[in-house]
């Protein structure tokens, strides 16, 4: 799959970044969500690239990326650690600035590094996410209940990582079948990618770790900044069908975070890019062009 990228390897102070690479245009960095890696890109990132410098890279703990060892605080995995691989891989890759597209995972990596990195980025887009310290703070039964994982992966070592890695497949079946809406979106290729990197337990503790800092370290540095707002163009998607549109006013929450916001529902679930290409495609040729 993306045969058309050149795959680098960059090390960076706290880790080392498994990426892709293609075209030749304004730079433009995607980051992937869980429990996927950069392949989720495969429907949109070859058309982009006819016109974008298109680097997609597995985030820390995912794909085939490192997967550093953590600490009590859960600080390796927290938000601020996983923007600065990125940030270091572009720079390493040449680029001084750029924008960046993050899905899931990667939205919560690209909104904080809007807040610690604001002088690089040109344009950022978040895909079906509100930030993290509204989700906690207004958690209710359907949030609980739809985003159950999000209270079973930060569950102590290694309740958890022992459940899923009894059966990593039919756990990730289940995942992406509860949060896509269309049975077809994820291509057989794609998904044994997704498995065989899954399957590793390497890469379950990791993501587990990613969670347990979303619910410690990272609440910690939200809070330390609430109220500054970020003024970088910012594009929030959300999809049509998902959670998250139909739980949240999705501009206005982010309104709360960010001076100079626009965003859009696009057809399906959770998934936007493998659900929706031709719609992900129009949308952010259209943003990042601008």
């Amino acid at each position: 799959m993306l045969e058309s990228f050149k795959k680098v390897e960059i090390k960076t102070s706290g880790a080392k970044i498994n990426a892709k690479i293609a075209g030749d245009g304004p730079p433009v960095l995607f980051l992937h969500g869980y429990p996927q890696t950069h392949i989720m890109w495969h429907k949109v990132a070859p058309y982009l690239s006819k016109y974008f410098t298109v680097v997609l890279a597995d985030l820390r703990g995912y794909g085939d990326s490192s997967k550093p060892k953590s600490d009590p605080k859960h600080t390796t995995y927290s938000k601020r650690e996983m923007a600065l691989d990125q940030v270091e891989v572009m720079k390493n890759l040449g680029f001084d600035s750029f924008s960046v597209v993050g899905h899931d995972r990667g939205a919560r990596v690209t909104h904080r590094m809007l807040i610690d990195h604001k002088s690089l980025i040109q344009k950022a887009v978040v895909m079906d996410i509100v930030p993290t310290l509204t989700m906690y703070e207004e958690t209710d039964r359907d949030f609980a209940y739809n985003y159950y994982h999000w209270f079973f992966l930060i569950q102590p070592f290694d309740l958890p990582e022992k459940l899923i890695g009894s059966d990593p497949k039919y756990y990730l079946q289940k995942k992406i079948k509860s949060w896509g809406k269309n049975n077809l979106f994820i291509t057989k290729e794609a998904f044994n990618e997704y498995l065989r990197c899954f399957s590793n337990p390497e890469t379950i503790h990791a993501s587990c770790e990613d969670y347990r800092a979303a619910n410690t370290i990272d609440l910690e540095h939200d809070k330390e900044n609430y109220g500054t707002k970020i003024e970088t163009p910012l594009l929030v998607l959300w999809g049509r069908d998902a959670f998250v549109g139909s739980h949240y006013n999705v501009v206005k929450v982010w309104k709360k975070y960010a001076s100079n916001v626009q965003g859009i529902s696009v057809p399906g679930g959770h998934y936007i890019p493998e659900e929706a290409p031709k719609d992900t495609i129009k949308i952010l040729y259209s943003f990042l062009n601008d």
